[in-house]
């Protein structure tokens, strides 16, 4: 490409991105003010239920270059206006999205905190639909909100906001990997797919290398995965178990933080993390294997399925039930 038109072209990218959130924020009203209208004539009992499909029928006779207004894409209008009308914090947040996430989110969430939750996620991630679906599938909401992370002091003291970066959970279902499996057909898979992984470890992951060599005194070491967390600026180690976690892989964890650390980190770079992922876990184990690490560690553990959200919500409400008593 010919560097002297770069500039140009930047140009003409900023400005076509700027003309389709502009055409998308006016979409977005334009569904709300429908849904709105309607909701009002329904409420005020002006119009009953069978007026929507006349109103469905009338556009697509009258003004058939009219598309998008079925009498089932105006209910969902109507209830994207009732849903939200009494959050217009939420307005400008709404008007970033697309209709289809709109749609996905409003839809298949039950609460107004899950909707939130998956409206901040979706606009400070950029997912797609089809990234957005899997998140709610997945029980993303329940399993961030029940997630009795099990973290370091060390790792506490590297940012306030440190939980809000990992989870103590994770599910990788689109591995395809059977109950029974080894450390190395994980590391594989999680390799194969890593634009899912990262999805689920989230967006401000960077990968940087598999099996990555330090080398200490005459020996070479190897780490299962290496990233880079672009809001802490750390290095993340990710160390594989496929068994239960055991007080002693901390040892090993903690050595690759150290030489990293020590040969690998660039000045301006915050301690290096790990992050040790397991089959599973019993968190009072974990809890006492942590207490005294002087590094920023912390265990999680791996799921190969979906989790069912009928029980995570059910745990969720045991939960919050627990915490008002």
């Amino acid at each position: 490409m010919d560097s002297r038109f770069s500039d140009i072209i930047l140009l003409i990218n900023q400005a076509r991105n700027t003309a389709l959130r502009a055409v998308n924020s006016e979409l977005i009203n334009l569904y709300w003010n429908v849904g709105s209208y309607v909701s009002q004539k329904i409420e005020s009992a002006v119009w009953g239920d069978t007026v929507v499909s006349e109103l469905a029928k009338f556009i697509q006779n009258e003004h058939p270059e009219i598309k998008g207004f079925s009498d089932k894409n105006i209910w969902r209008m109507k209830q994207f206006y009732e849903t939200y009308k009494a959050y217009p914090k939420l307005s400008s947040l709404l008007r970033e999205l697309s209709w289809t996430h709109n749609l996905t989110i409003f839809s298949r969430c039950n609460t107004l905190e899950e909707k939130e939750f998956y409206l901040f996620k979706t606009q400070q991630e950029r997912n797609t639909v089809r990234e957005l679906d899997r998140q709610i599938s997945s029980g993303l909401f329940e399993r961030t909100l029940i997630g009795n992370t099990k973290l370091s002091t060390a790792m506490r003291e590297v940012n306030q906001n440190i939980e809000n970066n990992f989870k103590d959970g994770y599910i990788f279902e689109f591995l395809n990997l059977p109950e029974s499996h080894s450390e190395k057909e994980l590391q594989k898979g999680l390799i194969h797919q890593m634009r899912k992984f990262i999805l689920e470890l989230g967006k401000n992951f960077l990968f940087i290398d598999e099996e990555f060599k330090i080398q200490v005194g005459n020996s070479d070491f190897f780490i299962d995965l290496l990233f880079y967390h672009r809001e802490l600026q750390c290095l993340v180690v990710f160390e594989l178990k496929n068994d239960t976690f055991k007080p002693e892989h901390l040892g090993q964890l903690n050595f690759y933080l150290e030489a990293l650390d020590r040969d690998v980190k660039k000045q301006n770079e915050n301690p290096s993390i790990g992050i040790l992922l397991c089959k599973d876990k019993d968190n009072e184990v974990v809890e006492y294997a942590l207490s005294r690490s002087l590094s920023p560690t912390l265990v999680a553990h791996y799921k190969t399925q979906l989790p069912d959200k009928k029980l995570l919500q059910q745990k969720l409400q045991e939960i919050f039930s627990d915490h008002q008593i």
